[in-house]
């Protein structure tokens, strides 16, 4: 199973990084970015492999958005099924 991880907000170093490294802390594997600089203003959409992670997932998605929090971004993990019934025609 995959989750979508977008994060939002004021561009800064170390964004790419810090989210990696929280995915990297519960075994969410990467499996595809995409970030864009617009001005002064971050975008990023991550996908990632959720199968073997070391947490629930709420405490994931919790983790992520106190990560943004910290940082003045706005983090979210949504689970793939979930994203693709949103976003189903």
């Amino acid at each position: 199973m995959k989750a979508v991880v977008t994060v939002i907000g004021k561009d800064s170093v170390g964004i790419i990084a810090e989210v990696s490294a929280e995915c990297a802390k519960h075994n969410a594997n990467i499996v595809d970015i995409t970030q864009s600089v617009l001005k002064d203003y971050f975008a990023m959409i991550m996908l990632v492999e959720i199968d073997n992670i070391s947490a629930e997932f709420a405490t994931f998605q919790r983790e992520l958005c106190e990560l943004g929090n910290r940082r003045g971004l706005d983090v979210r993990a949504m689970h793939e099924d979930i994203f693709n019934t949103m976003h189903r025609i």
